[in-house]
């Protein structure tokens, strides 16, 4: 049923127009002094979905725009997910995926095995970072690699304060963000669980979770 809404006074649309454009002259005022550019350090992390989701999200606005780009996962490389089969069978000429993870560290059970996927992909990522061509890359779930000491977070926070090409972006994604890393970060985004589906019994589904 349709609501019946009174129609607006000339005096209250008028104060609606005046309000508004106060608020643009003070936005205009802000954004007058925002004028510089830089590759930015960006971290999704927290407990909420999300994060892997937003990474990729970033990926295909850099695809749009014929920005050079790359991934590399960390954990769920042995998973077949719809960005993977996008993005080398779309976009293989302007994004680099690179799944170097085996699974989850329950999953696999190796430590050692873990550590050494972990390494191999970190190398890759230094590799595609350092690349002057390449405009941004996502590193996916590496803050669950961080977080089970796979890789030194000082030698990673080392690398993207020192070596990071000043205008290529850096997406970390991953729960459980080391505090280092958001130290560093120039952005950092905690996703927040407030209802999941899991909880009642509802399993990962496909073009949701993967």
């Amino acid at each position: 049923m349709t609501e019946n809404l009174s129609p607006e006074s000339p005096e209250d649309l008028a104060r609606h127009a005046a309000k508004m454009a106060k608020k643009k002259a003070a936005r205009d005022k802000i954004m007058a002094t925002k004028a510089g550019e830089k590759g930015l350090v960006i971290v999704h992390t927290g407990p909420g979905k999300g994060k892997s989701s937003s990474g990729f999200g970033m990926i295909l606005r850099c695809i749009a725009h014929d920005m050079p780009c790359a991934v590399v996962q960390f954990i769920k490389g042995a998973w077949d997910t719809g960005e993977r089969r996008l993005i080398e069978g779309h976009f293989s000429d302007l994004c680099q995926f690179h799944a170097m993870g085996e699974g989850f560290t329950w999953e696999t059970q190796d430590r050692a095995r873990d550590k050494a996927m972990a390494q191999k992909g970190w190398d890759k990522a230094k590799e595609l970072i350092r690349d002057p061509d390449i405009r941004f890359v996502l590193l996916d779930e590496i803050n669950i690699a961080l977080r089970y000491d796979y890789l030194d977070v000082a030698e990673v926070v080392a690398f993207l304060r020192d070596e990071k090409p000043p205008m290529t972006h850096v997406c970390l994604t991953g729960r459980n963000a080391k505090d280092e890393l958001i130290g560093l970060a120039d952005l950092v985004t905690e996703m927040t669980l407030v209802k999941h589906p899991f909880r009642s019994g509802i399993k990962g589904q496909k073009g949701v979770e993967f």
